[in-house]
């Protein structure tokens, strides 16, 4: 209009294709979202209950006993937490490589017990009173056996760990617990032999 001249538009130019790249394709349709919702929906309650439930009492007695077999075997992520730690481990070491008079003392009172019952119906007074005296003798040495277990524990614990660890693991109760249970009924089962030397 005034005096502008007017240029024809470019033409189009057709972008150019990019090139396909092998491999790039998943080879199958984009699932839908209510498709994806669907193959995650989980009924809230099965349809087998009976199947289900027992198979959760299977899974759970499983793990059960795996747990229980750890704490045998002394596996430190399945221990109590008395028990845990390397002290506790080295306290346990100790008490299983002696011979301990309180492992003895629960079988030696069961049998004392007998003698009794069979020496009362008797009625035979000295044999009663030398029971009596017998089971005072055993409940004696257990204590001097715990003495020398306590003396003992103290001073390894103390060597190896310093004076803090006998205060802050309580480990000569432990150790003593420990002495006064039968072997084979000690968890974690004993690691080392009798008389074998604990460094």
């Amino acid at each position: 209009m005034f005096g502008r001249t007017k240029e024809p538009p470019a033409a189009a130019q057709p972008a150019e294709p990019s090139a396909a790249q092998p491999g790039q394709g998943k080879g199958r349709p984009t699932p839908t979202r209510a498709e994806r919702e669907a193959a995650n929906r989980r009924p809230l309650v099965p349809t087998d209950r009976r199947a289900a439930s027992a198979s959760s009492k299977e899974a759970l007695r499983a793990e059960r006993r795996r747990v229980q077999q750890g704490r045998i075997n002394g596996e430190e992520k399945y221990l109590a937490l008395r028990d845990r730690g390397p002290v506790k481990r080295f306290v346990r070491d100790v008490v299983d490589s002696r011979r301990n008079l309180g492992e003895y003392f629960l079988p030696f009172v069961l049998v004392l017990l007998l003698v009794q019952l069979a020496v009362s119906s008797s009625g035979n007074n000295v044999l009663f009173l030398a029971s009596y005296a017998l089971l005072y003798v055993g409940l004696i040495a257990v204590v001097v056996d715990s003495l020398l277990l306590r003396r003992k524990v103290r001073r390894l614990v103390a060597a190896k760990f310093g004076d803090e660890a006998l205060f802050r693991t309580g480990v000569v109760g432990y150790a003593v617990m420990r002495a006064l249970q039968l072997r084979r009924s000690r968890i974690p089962k004993p690691q080392v032999t009798r008389g074998q030397k604990v460094a």
